[in-house]
């Protein structure tokens, strides 16, 4: 009997020194994580850069109407059909060039207190996205595409077409800005920066962001009275930004 209570006696002991040693492990591990949130700095740089765009997107589109649908859609395809022979014979365009962003016919409701909402007539529009590339005539096309019976041009958007050029610098930028930034913590804290530990970059959608400029053109007529279309590139940016942990010592 008394041989089995001094064995229960030597397991508990050991259970409880068991018991005791993993106690102190959760402590210890739990002082060094607190240890290491207390000695980094978190920042974020920015990476930016000015550059000349090499194409440009234009919107380009053909409107009718009509009393039926099926007249609205007819009448716009013919429209549609000389706009793009202007665009591919006269101009060179290639079909991978053109793209077909918006294409609708729709009834154009009337509203009367005697007989309320009725339908008069039909609306029907074909819009299409042109890439082009030779950026010092754009204005002449857009004059060619308006005489031709293009009646809705919405913007002209400037850009990169190959971007991956340009990610490596404005990632060395915003890696440089983080630097920075966090030197100047650290020397502010009265302590020294050591290495990354962590590095982020922004959404993949987010990454490389393109400025646009977009130019309005309410009718035939006002262009007609100014004149020759000018349409000016200018610049585009590209830009980045990375979420940064430093070591601080």
């Amino acid at each position: 009997m008394k041989s089995w209570v001094k064995m229960t006696g030597s397991i508990m002991i050991a259970g409880a020194l068991v018991f005791g040693l993993t106690g102190v492990s959760s402590l210890g591990s739990k002082v060094y994580a607190d240890e290491v949130q207390r000695n980094v700095i978190n920042v974020v740089g920015k990476g930016e850069i000015s550059i000349t765009p090499d194409i440009a997107y234009l919107s380009i589109g053909v409107t009718s109407q009509a009393e039926t649908a099926q007249a609205a859609q007819k009448a716009n395809a013919a429209k549609m059909q000389k706009l793009n022979d202007l665009l591919k014979k006269t101009w060179k365009i290639a079909d991978k060039d053109l793209k077909t962003t918006q294409f609708y016919v729709q009834p154009n409701y009337v509203y009367t207190e005697k007989e309320g909402q009725k339908v008069k007539g039909y609306n029907a529009n074909h819009t299409i996205e042109v890439a082009y590339r030779d950026l010092t005539k754009i204005g002449q096309l857009l004059d060619a595409a308006s005489t031709a019976g293009a009646n809705s041009i919405d913007n002209v958007r400037f850009s990169v077409e190959n971007s991956d050029q340009f990610e490596t610098k404005v990632i060395e930028k915003a890696m440089a800005n983080a630097t920075v930034k966090a030197n100047a913590i650290a020397k502010a804290a009265n302590r020294t920066l050591g290495i990354v530990l962590v590095v982020n970059q922004g959404d993949a959608n987010d990454s490389i962001v393109y400025g646009q400029r977009e130019m309005l053109m309410n009718s035939k007529s006002s262009m007609d009275a100014a004149g020759p279309t000018a349409v000016e590139a200018g610049e585009v940016k590209v830009s980045t930004q990375l979420s940064v942990q430093f070591e601080l010592k």
